[in-house]
């Protein structure tokens, strides 16, 4: 057989040269050797499971309901907001304010009628009390109905109505529609502890609302001054009529004390009682005269001298009278008028007392009433204006943007409200 034959090993020494250190083939080679024994701790350490995680529903897709609720915001937002935008820009007719301050002021006054009663308080009244009169008196019909007389505020108001229906006054309206949109276009702020009154009064043309603030100024002004007039008649009537009173009161008394001596045919008793005093003790001394005379006489007369006689019967008739005078101020006395003289007096000194206390009681209600009058003619209470009418230059009404965000946020709210309730009930079912 046929042996093959080794070629024979090349001979050739390994002439591979080994790069130096630091040359960029050995940081190289180091960076490699460095990577590839990080790959292979990677490689022997253990790793966990990969967890795959799938998405729970499918992608989302537009659906019908997505297209109902665009929809809905359509209706319920963009589309009123776009037709208050287009009514406010092109058909709501600007408004023009004027601006009204002020507030009722009272005079601190010390009068007589202070010192009377306290009269003058009456009259003052509560300045607190009157502007709350005043607010509501601004609010109302009545004024209402009398501005309308001056100044005509049905005109005045429905000048835009044909293209401003809304934010104007139909002509047709009765006193009361009148009133609802007269507390529309007057507004009004009121400070209950200062009593500073300030008022907004809008209309479509800057001299009607100068107008119609003045016209306010000028009702509230013929109010507050009413007010103090019939506060002051009315203290006036109650003064009269005290004086009154006290006029018939010292009138009955005196009447009364007349028919008293009258029916007793006496003046003043007590002037009488001392007559009878008078009488009495020039009694009493004639008695007193007539015993010594009756002792001078018995001294040297017989029992049948007729002097002794005569003696005798005289003191006998002043014991009689003297007894006679004395008992008229007993128990059992009558005075002229027939009455017990006790009880006379008793009712003179009453009669008396009343009279006196009647013209007293007159004399204090006179001065009352001077007092009275003084003080009316006197205005306790006035309005003060702080900000006459004035007069604008631009139209600052209606606040379009206010409105518009106002209605934006509403119909925002409204449809919100609604679509969560919608997705509520379908999440339940």
């Amino acid at each position: 057989m046929g042996q093959k034959k080794e070629a024979p090993m090349s001979k050739t020494p390994n002439t591979q040269v080994k790069p130096s250190p630091g040359s960029p083939a050995a940081r190289a080679a180091r960076r490699a050797r460095e990577e590839a024994r990080a790959a292979a701790r990677v490689a022997a350490t253990p790793q966990p499971e990969q967890i795959i995680i799938r998405p729970l529903a499918a992608p989302a897709q537009v659906k019908q309901r997505h297209w109902g609720l665009l929809f809905s915001f359509l209706v319920m937002m963009v589309l009123p907001l776009g037709t208050a935008t287009w009514y406010l820009y092109t058909k709501a007719a600007d408004q023009y304010a004027s601006v009204l301050g002020f507030t009722v002021r009272s005079e601190d006054v010390s009068s007589a009628s202070d010192l009377l009663g306290g009269l003058g308080a009456s009259l003052g009244g509560s300045t607190s009390r009157d502007a709350d009169i005043l607010y509501e008196f601004v609010l109302s019909s009545d004024i209402v109905s009398k501005i309308d007389a001056q100044l005509d505020l049905n005109s005045q108001y429905s000048i835009h109505h044909a293209n401003d229906p809304l934010l104007s006054y139909d002509p047709a309206g009765t006193i009361e529609d009148l009133t609802a949109f007269w507390r529309r276009m007057v507004r009004v702020s009121y400070d209950a502890g200062s009593g500073l009154m300030e008022l907004r009064v809008l209309a479509f043309r800057p001299e009607d609302a100068q107008a119609i603030a003045s016209a306010i100024l000028e009702e509230s002004t013929t109010t507050i001054n009413d007010l103090s007039a019939i506060a002051r008649e009315d203290a006036t009537r109650y003064a009269q009529q005290d004086l009154d009173f006290a006029f018939d009161r010292v009138k009955s008394t005196r009447e009364a004390l007349t028919t008293f001596r009258l029916a007793n045919e006496i003046v003043d008793p007590n002037a009488d009682i001392q007559a009878k005093m008078g009488l009495l003790n020039t009694l009493q001394a004639q008695q007193a005269e007539a015993l010594i005379e009756f002792d001078l006489i018995s001294d040297t007369a017989r029992e049948s001298d007729p002097r002794l006689d005569l003696a005798r019967r005289r003191i006998d008739v002043i014991d009689a009278r003297i007894t006679e005078e004395r008992q008229k101020f007993g128990a059992g006395g009558r005075g002229a008028g027939g009455e017990n003289y006790a009880t006379t007096i008793a009712d003179f000194e009453r009669l008396t007392i009343e009279r006196e206390f009647a013209e007293l009681g007159y004399a204090t209600a006179l001065s009352t009433l001077d007092a009275a009058k003084a003080e009316a003619n006197r205005q306790s209470r006035y309005l003060a204006a702080y900000i006459k009418p004035t007069l604008a230059q631009k139209s600052e009404f209606p606040q379009r943007l206010i409105i518009l965000g106002v209605i934006g946020l509403f119909a925002f709210l409204i449809w919100a409200i609604l679509s969560l309730v919608y997705y509520s009930l379908r999440d339940r079912r």
